[in-house]
């Protein structure tokens, strides 16, 4: 969860002012801000707490939450065709391969209890809006790879389970530098997520890659954050100040999902 928050804030900024470097003041507190990114990982957070572990509630709670949660900070930058969906009376998907099945979904693989049961949670959750073959795929290697990450499996082993289920990953962080970075849809966003993930040092770095390669910032950071987040742990330092975001929001509604889904799920946390 901070891990995704933390990268959503990094790359805030630099989503409208791409950088091709990863020398750049991070969260930095005059330009960045959570986004649609952080709101609805925590509508989906929120729903984890609350379905009970009855899959058939949780489609609904989801649709419940996210419409509430996003209808209550609808300023946080959706996009257009989600937000139609938010302030619709009638919530069906709408076909989209859009990068936002994959930036709000890591948490499953925190929640979940086995591979099986994490890909059915990314199936159910994804499927409210983002009904496409491609917005399926990305947001269950995201949620494999995060329980993947959880339970301690090693880099090259994650690496090799989603090249030989998912994505071939046949390119560089540096080659995409020199193109248009991260796209919007999952199939140009969730590959390159991995990549900063796979070619990082600790978290932070991971965070760094994924903004330095350009295009949609902020989400390929928040999917490179949940990732990198429970793989390396955070620094306690990046948990304060991404908490400072929302407490100077008074955005009390987040900042009890939050804390909430932080005690049943731990953040592994360095350093002071």
């Amino acid at each position: 969860m901070y891990g995704t928050i933390i990268g959503d804030i990094a790359g805030s900024y630099y989503e409208m002012n791409n950088i091709k470097t990863k020398k750049f003041k991070f969260m930095d507190k005059r330009k960045s801000n959570f986004t649609d990114d952080s709101v609805i990982t925590l509508a989906v957070c929120k729903s984890l707490l609350e379905y009970e572990n009855d899959l058939n509630k949780l489609h609904n709670i989801v649709i419940e939450n996210m419409v509430k949660i996003g209808r209550n900070h609808s300023q946080c930058g959706f996009g257009g065709d989600f937000f139609k969906w938010i302030i619709a009376d009638n919530h069906n998907p709408y076909g989209s391969y859009g990068n936002g099945a994959a930036m709000r979904i890591g948490c499953c693989g925190i929640a979940g209890n086995s591979i099986d049961e994490v890909k059915e949670l990314s199936k159910i959750i994804t499927g409210v809006s983002h009904n496409h073959e491609e917005s399926f795929k990305g947001a269950e290697a995201i949620s494999v790879a995060v329980f993947m990450a959880k339970n301690n499996s090693s880099k090259k082993e994650i690496e090799e389970y989603i090249k030989n289920n998912y994505y071939e990953l046949n390119f560089t962080l540096e080659e995409k530098r020199k193109l248009h970075g991260a796209g919007i849809s999952c199939q140009d966003c969730v590959p390159q997520a991995f990549l900063s993930f796979f070619e990082s040092r600790n978290f932070e770095d991971a965070i760094r890659n994924a903004i330095s390669i350009g295009g949609d910032s902020d989400t390929v950071a928040a999917i490179t954050g949940c990732l990198s987040g429970v793989y390396y742990g955070i620094p306690r330092k990046f948990i304060r100040k991404a908490n400072t975001f929302f407490v100077e929001k008074y955005d009390y509604d987040l900042i009890e999902v939050i804390n909430k889904f932080e005690r049943k799920y731990p953040t592994k946390k360095l350093g002071f």
